[in-house]
C-alpha cells in the first residue's frame, strides 16, 4: 500500500467516524430528554465508569486502555455538554 492509500483509507475512517460521533450525540440528546422528563442528572458517573471498563475489556490494540479512556472521555464530555446545551435551552 501506498502512503496515498493509506492516507485515503484514514480519510474514509474518519469520515465514518464523524457520522458515528454525529449518531452517539443524538442519541444522547434523546437521553437527555428522558432524563430531564424523569428530573435525572445528566451526569451518571457509575454509566461512565461502566463504559471505561467496557472498552477497556473490549480494546484490542493498538492504542493502550489509557488513551481509549481519554478518547472516550472527551466524547462522553461532549454529549454531557449537548445535553446540559438541551435541557436550558427547553428550561427557559
Amino acid at each position: 500500500m501506498t502512503i496515498d492509500e493509506i492516507r485515503q483509507e484514514i480519510d474514509r475512517l474518519d469520515s465514518e467516524l464523524l457520522r458515528i460521533f454525529n449518531e452517539r450525540a443524538a442519541l444522547a440528546l434523546t437521553i437527555g430528554e428522558i432524563k430531564k422528563g424523569l428530573h435525572l442528572p445528566v451526569y451518571d458517573p457509575a454509566r461512565e465508569k461502566r463504559i471505561f471498563k467496557r472498552m477497556k475489556e473490549e480494546n484490542p490494540g493498538p492504542l493502550d486502555d489509557q488513551a481509549i479512556v481519554r478518547l472516550f472521555e472527551r466524547v462522553i464530555d461532549e454529549s454531557r455538554r449537548l445535553e446540559r446545551i438541551m435541557t436550558n435551552k427547553e428550561g427557559n
